[in-house]
């Protein structure tokens, strides 16, 4: 036996724990395929769920058990997953009968991984990064990651530096497949085509730019931004859509006390010349809105206490991105946008009017725009590629 196959063997033996291991809840597991989903990350787990919703159209005799931070959805059944002992992974595992696991994050679990391996079950890693691999092995015991990685049929890997870290793990060249980062590819909301074209009309030739789901107390400072680059750009339009209905009523008292000329899309006006701000009083019209902007503030990021917003949506769109510093859980997405030119971080009222002056130019918002959309589109294209592989898959155990 290998140096590695003893690692793990010896964690096995660790986390034997008792034969009569406490009975776990599952559901009965249904006739059909069973697809077993685990995100590690908030950021993965949004994308993981709808990369299942996508399998969920296209093969609906499947079902799908979500553990981790996958977000509820209805179409998804979430389970817990048992502690990391030999007994109650072998029950999970035996119980459940995953015909394919898709596993996000760096903190591996040996005994379930390997419980699911005994059960049949192919393992696919996603959004494998050059991160070290962690385990809940005590210091003291060889390093079982490396023989569980083995465990896994495929890795989707998000660059050439996560292939190499593999590669000296001991994975074989042959599993590893880089197609970049997951990243959540849920339908953009739509958009009444011809009230589009017409605004799209009225508005040509005008700098525009968006804020986009606000929080009543961001509305000051984008407020007062926008009135800093109309200095520079005069004819500069913003719209303003608030994060629901609650925070118009302090948007629209905001506009009102610094004199902005206003236009109230919901009362049926249409923005002119003189127009500054366009503003809305619900969120439901977003998908217009987003596509009418190259240049696009999410809101609930200026101020603390909100978490910010996904930013892929507005990437997908063709939208150059500003957000502010409080982005909670959605860190990760803006990294990556950042990192490939997307989107910029501004601090403040000032350092916002400074970005969009500069970035309202089109040449400068349509690089980063550019850059967005090619990140987004290798996301699609894995999404893709992960599930013709789990058809592929699903289809050969098929075969008699």
């Amino acid at each position: 036996m290998s140096r590695r196959a003893l690692s793990l063997a010896a964690y096995l033996a660790y986390a034997r724990g008792s034969a009569f291991a406490k009975p776990i809840s599952l559901p009965d597991r249904p006739s059909g395929p069973v697809i077993w989903a685990y995100a590690e990350e908030h950021e993965q787990g949004r994308a993981l769920g709808s990369l299942c919703a996508r399998l969920l159209g296209i093969r609906p005799e499947i079902s799908v058990f979500a553990s981790g931070k996958i977000p509820v959805r209805p179409d998804l059944t979430h389970i817990s997953l048992p502690a990391e002992t030999v007994a109650e992974c072998a029950q999970f595992a035996s119980g459940l009968r995953p015909d394919i696991v898709l596993w996000t994050g760096r903190s591996l679990r040996p005994a379930l991984l390997d419980e699911l391996k005994k059960q049949g079950a192919y393992l696919i890693a996603l959004d494998a990064r050059d991160k070290l691999w962690q385990t809940p092995a005590p210091r003291w015991m060889p390093d079982p990651g490396p023989a569980t990685l083995t465990l896994f049929d495929s890795f989707y890997t998000v660059d050439a530096s996560a292939n190499r870290r593999l590669r000296r793990l001991g994975v074989d060249r042959e599993l590893l497949r880089k197609k970049g980062p997951l990243i959540d590819n849920d339908p953009p909301p739509p958009c009444d085509d011809q009230t589009h074209e017409e605004l799209a009309q009225i508005l040509s030739g005008r700098p525009v730019w968006l804020a986009a789901n606000l929080q009543s107390d961001e509305a000051g400072d984008i407020l007062r931004a926008h009135r800093m680059a109309t200095r520079l750009a005069h004819r500069l339009l913003l719209i303003m859509v608030p994060a629901s209905e609650d925070d118009y009523p302090r948007m629209k008292a905001e506009a009102d006390e610094l004199q902005m000329r206003i236009c109230n899309w919901d009362l049926g006006e249409t923005p002119d010349e003189l127009t500054q701000v366009l503003i809305t009083e619900t969120p439901e019209e977003l998908g217009l809105w987003y596509r009418l902007a190259p240049l696009v503030f999410l809101g609930g990021s200026l101020t603390a206490g909100h978490g910010g917003q996904d930013p892929f949506l507005a990437a997908a769109l063709g939208a150059a991105i500003l957000y502010g510093p409080n982005v909670g859980q959605h860190v990760d997405a803006y990294s990556r946008l950042v990192e490939a030119g997307a989107a910029r971080i501004v601090r403040d009222a000032d350092s916002l009017a400074a970005a969009v002056s500069h970035l309202v130019a089109p040449d400068q918002a349509a690089v980063m725009a550019h850059a967005g959309w090619d990140l987004v589109s290798s996301g699609a294209a894995l999404v893709d590629a992960v599930l013709s592989e789990i058809c592929a898959e699903l289809d050969k155990e098929g075969e008699p």
